[in-house]
């Protein structure tokens, strides 16, 4: 389904979609070009934000945990694209080990864990979930919402201490579905000829956002002159703020000017564009998945006003360490609805295809305000294969396959910056 679009595509976004569509063989030659160069990761979700003037990403994710969240349609697709993605890296896998994680009495995410054991096993791989918990000292079975079961086993290291598994289980392949955000566990280190997926410096660990769309400035700079467009239409603007502490109240005035500083920029586009809505930033740790620590502001003054319990928000995120880093980002209003709850489309890949996707719907969430927060709920994305490939003889604006089309490009830009920046962090190679 499409959603109501309050603004009808009646302005710049009509344009941009004009443009995207008329310029699909060369968008779709660069991309094949790019991922000569480069090797995607094995799976990505990216988050956008649709206000009607411009389609960009806000967050971008290596270890997606909403397999269940897909329509069922897309099983083909995803399973196409995992087998491409199993084969780079071992082609003659028998068996995968799934680490996820270790709240299992989320039951909505361990759906997620189910949906995408079911995609690996179709590729043809024996898959088998580990946890990283050490309490866990024998399997245990979780009963899901619809009647199925899946185990967790305690994780074992070989005689060697070399190779990781489980009881009579050796993969070639783990695969986390951990973002790691409280720290890597040792038993993750030192692997031998094993393939770890994504790799330790994909985790929130040592990755930070304001590297990723760092790169992703490059990458959609690139694009932009590409197909003739502002690079401005697919990007939003940001900056990051070192070293503050909302206990201490130290690091304020420096967060003040950058919020300032960003809110400027915005105005001017905003004016160029004939913008008329109020521009705001996002404040969010530059490390992390908690959608507590993030905070909408529209005027500097917010800042210092901040109450105490916003303050421990942004100060302390899931894991035990205190937050300190923080990323200011241009505030993307979303004018997509459906049902009159505010929605924003999540795209997910699987190596360098786009195998579906969903709307996060919240109905209590304003067009300004971070929607992935508890009440939201999910509605899947018509990505089937019949929507994979754009309409070119129709008007732009009027079907859901071109719609749909748009938000796989951009999401690909946020795909490919995740590629390049995990090639700029990896720790064994010594050059960008």
């Amino acid at each position: 389904m499409v959603p109501h679009l309050v603004t009808a595509l009646n302005g710049p976004l009509l344009d941009l979609e004009k443009k995207i569509l008329a310029a699909t063989p060369a968008i779709e030659r660069w991309f094949r070009m790019e991922w000569q160069e480069h090797t995607p990761p094995f799976y990505c979700s990216v988050e956008l934000r649709n206000s009607g003037c411009k389609l960009a990403p806000v967050d971008t994710s290596l270890f997606p945990r909403g397999f269940n969240n897909l329509s069922p349609e897309m099983l083909p697709l995803a399973v196409q694209a995992a087998m491409a993605a199993i084969e780079k890296y071992c082609p003659n896998a028998k068996n995968l080990l799934l680490l996820p994680e270790q709240n299992t009495r989320n039951t909505f995410y361990m759906q997620n864990v189910a949906r995408l054991m079911q995609i690996l096993r179709q590729v043809g791989l024996r898959v088998r979930l580990g946890s990283l918990s050490p309490d866990l000292k024998e399997a245990q079975t979780i009963e899901l919402p619809d009647g199925s079961t899946i185990t967790l086993e305690p994780l074992e290291r070989s005689a060697n201490g070399r190779r990781l598994g489980l009881k009579n289980f050796d993969p070639c392949t783990i695969l986390l579905n951990n973002d790691l955000s409280s720290g890597t566990p040792g038993i993750l280190e030192d692997l031998n000829e094993q393939n770890l997926l994504p790799p330790l410096h994909a985790s929130w660990t040592v990755r930070r956002r304001s590297n990723h769309f760092s790169v992703y400035d490059d990458v959609v700079k690139k694009f932009a002159k590409l197909i003739d467009i502002d690079s401005w239409m697919l990007n939003p603007f940001f900056a990051k703020v070192d070293q503050v502490d909302f206990r201490a109240n130290d690091g304020e005035d420096k967060l003040a000017i950058s919020v300032s500083s960003l809110l400027t920029k915005i105005r001017k586009k905003y004016k160029e564009y004939g913008i008329t809505e109020k521009p705001f930033v996002i404040v969010k740790t530059d490390a992390g998945t908690d959608s507590m620590c993030v905070m909408s502001v529209t005027e500097v003054s917010q800042i210092r006003e901040f109450n105490r319990k916003q303050r421990e928000k942004l100060s302390q995120g899931k894991a035990d360490g205190e937050i300190h880093d923080l990323i200011i980002q241009e505030g993307v209003h979303t004018f997509e609805h459906i049902n009159d709850a505010v929605a924003e489309p999540v795209v997910y890949m699987i190596d360098r295809y786009v195998i579906g996707g969903f709307y996060r719907v919240h109905a209590e969430r304003g067009i300004n305000e971070n929607l992935n927060a508890p009440g939201a709920h999910f509605v899947p994305l018509a990505f089937a294969q019949q929507h994979a490939l754009p309409d070119m003889l129709a008007k732009p604006g009027t079907t859901a396959p071109n719609r749909f089309y748009m938000y796989g490009v951009v999401a690909r830009l946020g795909l490919l910056a995740a590629s390049l920046e995990m090639e700029k962090t990896d720790p064994n190679l010594e050059e960008y």
